[in-house]
């Protein structure tokens, strides 16, 4: 009888692993999927330099985003083209993924003002000197070079020409005098979940790249394309993930390891209270993710958003949300009354900055008393707390993380902070949730996986009880 007790014990065991494998796979297929973001000036990221001191980190960080901003220049904006200003290594978070079959592990900036992932590949003609290994697609047994007339090529536009093999090439130039040249192809993309098993995507079209050079560094292998074009990881896996991805950042801090998180398909989607959504608008290059911001409250005091004087109402997509610019951007005029009402809501001694990042600074060693300031997206209200609109640049001064500019505004990744940002392509939205980014975020897709880990524990715990009955 005990022999039998047994066997219907280890029976049970085998059948829930089973289905424990079953609902992986079944999470995975309906998109559900997470894995960590990297500050690139965090311990764990390759960029760490522990010789600078955190006020030198936040400075570069700063003065990268500020180059980064001429990037939304209308000039850089070609319809038809990928080319645009992007500093390469202008992007503050890093991914980690690998590429081929057997995989080979490529560290790249998350940037979600661009759309082909790219890395550099073996044989290199004229390439910039990279820490990890070159990506040999003679090595992959799952490379395919892209003819001249498939999707993926033709969706490069003017950046795209034709070898004598027939191959499709890819020639990116940027406006600091950095360059990828190389072909497009196929090849499976594996990225490693933080459900701790690595999942792989066949087919991924991505840039591999023979000539690269300017100031790309050494500790990076290439670009994550998560922008709204064609050729990006969230439209290229949209079968998969349904268009869904979603992040959240914590608060600046040289001394956090993980700096956020990054969800896609079932595992993105943002719900609950608090939440709001406001619509998606398409205009100019349709990599850029473009929102109607319709005003600013400093306050109860609201002022309506003006990104051209001379128009009287409000422009559709007149602003960019990107996760690789610090600061937000906001044309000078409607800026000028911001930081107007904001100097005369806040008791302090005002300095300059040295830096001549900011324009609004006070001389403090204490936490400033700054107004709640809300952010009237189309059919969206977002409230940014001072942790989104303050920063402390030094031990006695903090500065207004708002800036002006006289390009299209951009909405920075400062107050993008403490929020659960989901974007879902299919519907054309963006959602914002407040969110405590330092805990582990639980969406509706990782909900259902915790349960089905309860009911399995519960369900050994009670076979192993029957059997010593």
């Amino acid at each position: 009888m005990e022999g039998f007790r047994v066997k219907i014990f280890f029976s049970v065991v085998v059948v829930l692993l089973f289905f424990f494998q079953l609902f992986e796979v079944a999470l995975v297929s309906r998109g559900g999927f997470s894995f960590d973001l990297i500050h690139r000036d965090s311990p764990h990221s390759p960029f760490f330099d522990p010789s600078k001191t955190p006020t030198e980190r936040l400075t570069h960080a700063l003065r990268r985003s500020v180059s980064r901003v001429g990037r939304f220049r209308p000039t850089a904006m070609a319809p038809d083209g990928i080319q645009s200003s992007l500093v390469p290594t202008g992007a503050e978070y890093l991914m980690n993924l690998s590429i081929g079959t057997p995989p080979v592990s490529i560290i790249g900036i998350a940037d979600t003002g661009s759309d082909l992932t790219w890395t550099q590949c073996w044989p290199c003609n004229h390439c910039y000197v990279q820490f990890l290994s070159f990506f040999d697609p003679r090595k992959s047994s799952t490379y395919r070079d892209s003819s001249c007339v498939t999707s993926s090529c033709l969706a490069l536009g003017e950046d795209r020409s034709c070898s004598k093999q027939k191959h499709c090439t890819y020639n990116y130039s940027y406006s600091d005098g950095s360059f990828s040249c190389g072909n497009v192809a196929t090849d499976t993309l594996t990225v490693s979940s933080t459900a701790g098993k690595p999942i792989s995507f066949p087919g991924f079209a991505f840039g591999c790249g023979h000539s690269s050079g300017g100031l790309f560094d050494k500790k990076i292998s290439g670009l994550v394309g998560l922008g709204f074009g064609k050729l990006s990881m969230i439209s290229q896996l949209k079968s998969i993930i349904k268009g869904r991805f979603s992040y959240c950042l914590q608060p600046f801090s040289t001394n956090a390891s993980v700096s956020g998180r990054i969800n896609f398909g079932e595992s993105s989607i943002v719900s609950g209270p608090g939440t709001v959504f406001t619509p998606l608008s398409r205009k100019g290059r349709d990599t850029y993710y473009y929102l109607t911001l319709e005003g600013l409250s400093v306050g109860k005091k609201r002022f309506p958003y003006k990104s051209f004087p001379k128009k009287a109402e409000v422009q559709e997509g007149n602003i960019i949300i990107d996760s690789g610019t610090t600061l937000t951007n906001l044309p000078k005029e409607f800026y000028s009354k911001i930081e107007k009402y904001v100097v005369n809501s806040i008791k302090g001694n005002r300095v300059k900055d040295h830096n001549g990042i900011f324009s609004l600074c006070y001389n403090t060693t204490r936490k400033i008393n700054a107004p709640i300031i809300t952010a009237h997206f189309r059919d969206a209200n977002v409230e940014l707390r001072p942790l989104n609109t303050f920063l402390r640049v030094q031990e006695d001064m903090v500065c207004f993380t708002l800036i002006p500019t006289s390009d299209i505004g951009v909405f920075g990744n400062m107050a993008q902070l403490n929020f659960l940002i989901g974007y879902d392509l299919r519907k054309r939205r963006v959602s914002f949730k407040p969110t405590d980014c330092s805990h582990s975020i639980t969406t509706v897709g990782s909900i259902g996986w915790v349960v089905w880990k309860i009911i399995i524990f519960y369900l050994i715990v009670y076979s192993h009880m029957y059997m010593w009955i």
